[in-house]
């Protein structure tokens, strides 16, 4: 299986990796539009080699691992790949990506969402064993053909991924109070604190709380602005309800009735029951 990805940030650099180790894959090769991206991804030996965009399109399998603007303009121009190609994406949404997808290609795609990644991006952040026992969700895969549906399966399944299957309206919804609204939070902490706080401040008190908490601000704004932008109603509903919460918290504060705080958050230590 020759396999070809686009895209070799995080996302893309740490899947050729993943893929290189696998006994079906013959070659992975990658395409980026950004040079040094490129230049970084071969020193790394993320890839056997880089091609044109175009050339991807002779390739078993394709994977988009870029924003998802990205994608969808990238499956506009993979018109005329052979009816046994494999275009997987990696996108943070789905329910617009599906909607755009050529119909000509609707068999060729697979829509997916590996839950995982880091904060850092680039072909410098690229982790072999960054798929290693996390979920990936596949959208409507009852659209896609049955030779491609069993190809994603088998990659998948190779890379310890743990498979679950849903409708990409339903996955957009939970994404994004599971993904994408605390990456929102994430950033406007952190734009919160730098408008309070000094620098020095911030590297003398800043603890393990504040550093998880705002861990995430250190993602590509490239990225994030593109999954705002195509989960928007979805993302406001979350950020909606998330102050309503945390405006309740506020009040039971002011009004100093440290009984509702309390309940408030031995409410919220239930979520890591979940975890644990």
């Amino acid at each position: 299986m020759n396999i070809a990805i686009i895209g070799l940030g995080l996302m893309g650099g740490s899947l050729a990796l993943s893929l290189k180790r696998l006994d079906f894959v013959t070659s992975v090769v990658g395409s980026d539009h950004n040079k040094q991206h490129q230049k970084d991804a071969l020193e790394l030996n993320l890839v056997d080699k880089i091609v044109d965009f175009n050339e991807t399109k002779n390739y078993d399998v394709v994977f988009l691992a870029i924003p998802v603007n990205g994608i969808i303009a990238a499956l506009q121009n993979l018109k005329g790949v052979d009816e046994n190609t494999t275009i997987i994406d990696l996108g943070s949404t789905k329910e617009i990506i599906i909607s755009s997808v050529p119909l000509e290609l609707r068999k060729n795609f697979v829509a997916a969402h590996p839950m995982t990644g880091t904060e850092n991006y680039g072909p410098y952040a690229a982790i072999e064993g960054l798929y290693d026992d996390k979920v990936v969700v596949l959208c409507n895969l009852e659209d896609s053909g049955e030779h491609q549906a069993k190809v994603a399966k088998k990659i998948f399944k190779s890379l310890n991924m743990k498979k679950y299957f849903m409708k990409a309206k339903e996955h957009d919804r939970h994404a994004a109070f599971i993904s994408h609204m605390p990456h929102a939070i994430s950033y406007s902490l952190a734009n919160t604190v730098m408008k309070q706080e000094q620098k020095d401040n911030i590297l003398a008190l800043a603890a393990g709380g504040f550093r998880s908490m705002s861990r995430l601000a250190k993602s590509s704004p490239f990225m994030w602005e593109d999954v705002f932008k195509q989960n928007k109603s979805n993302i406001l509903e979350a950020i909606e309800l998330f102050e309503h919460e945390l405006s309740r918290l506020k009040q039971s504060i002011a009004n100093d009735d440290w009984e509702k705080v309390h309940k408030k958050m031995a409410d919220g230590n239930k979520l890591h029951e979940i975890f644990d």
